[in-house]
């Protein structure tokens, strides 16, 4: 093993996420706290996953009840991220939409073992890819609105139904979405080096067999566009029909 886990290795992440969380404060930038809460869950949940994921991997039931669980955390997350208001829940829709089709697609395939130590990791890529542009698009479409609603009221005044008044307001706002996912595909092995290539290197593979891993992992980065695609397109038409909205002042 090539990282060390021991009393230095849980030193310089906490040092790591005090910097984070002191140079937020320092800028004013107002999420000090959630980035020492986020870092602090985050160790505890990969610890608590670590303890149980032999059990999860060897029952099926146990199995398919951690992957609901995956997208029920998503669901909240997303959709509080969104909306304070009982609109939240339409998340799911989204998320939903994007990861089923891919995940049974992949199945069905055979790309993707109807195992634990294949489906959880995947699964988690592709709920992980559909959940952040779930918000992204969902905040940006209802921040335009929010900020542009003259607009929107002009076209409902050159006859436009509401729903494509919406739609040309918030359109490009949301579809910026997708940006963070297109850059990390496109930079894949010359910016970016994935998790499991750099797991497996970490593991002591040799660099070819972590290339050949991190090749079916590429398939799984290709599914989060398609995802991100459709989340986004959900998302915007939830909003576009006013199934998903804030509270206006």
């Amino acid at each position: 093993m090539l990282l060390r886990v021991d009393v230095t290795f849980g030193v310089v992440l906490a040092v790591l996420l005090v910097a984070a969380a002191g140079t937020a404060a320092l800028a004013h930038l107002g999420r000090a706290r959630e980035i020492a809460t986020a870092g602090v869950r985050a160790a505890v949940q990969l610890g608590a996953v670590s303890l149980v994921i032999g059990w999860v991997v060897g029952s099926l039931a146990a199995l398919v009840a951690f992957v609901v669980l995956m997208y029920a955390v998503a669901v909240r997350t997303a959709g509080r991220r969104i909306t304070a208001n009982g609109t939240w829940w339409w998340a799911a829709v989204p998320i939903g939409a994007g990861v089923a089709p891919v995940v049974v697609a992949l199945l069905l395939t055979g790309l993707l073992p109807v195992k634990g130590i294949a489906l959880i990791p995947v699964t988690g890529i592709l709920i992980g890819g559909a959940l952040t542009a779930t918000v992204l698009g969902g905040r940006r479409a209802l921040d335009e609105l929010g900020a542009r609603r003259g607009e929107v009221e002009a076209g409902l005044a050159i006859g436009l139904p509401e729903r494509d008044a919406r739609l040309e307001v918030a359109r490009p706002a949301a579809a910026d979405a997708l940006l963070p996912g297109l850059d990390q595909t496109r930079t894949v092995g010359l910016v970016t080096l994935p998790g499991a290539f750099v797991g497996m290197l970490l593991g002591g593979a040799s660099p070819l067999h972590a290339g050949a891993v991190q090749l079916f992992v590429l398939v799984a980065l290709m599914a989060v566009q398609a995802v991100q695609a459709v989340a986004v397109s959900v998302v915007l038409e939830l909003v576009a029909r006013g199934r998903v909205h804030r509270e206006e002042a």
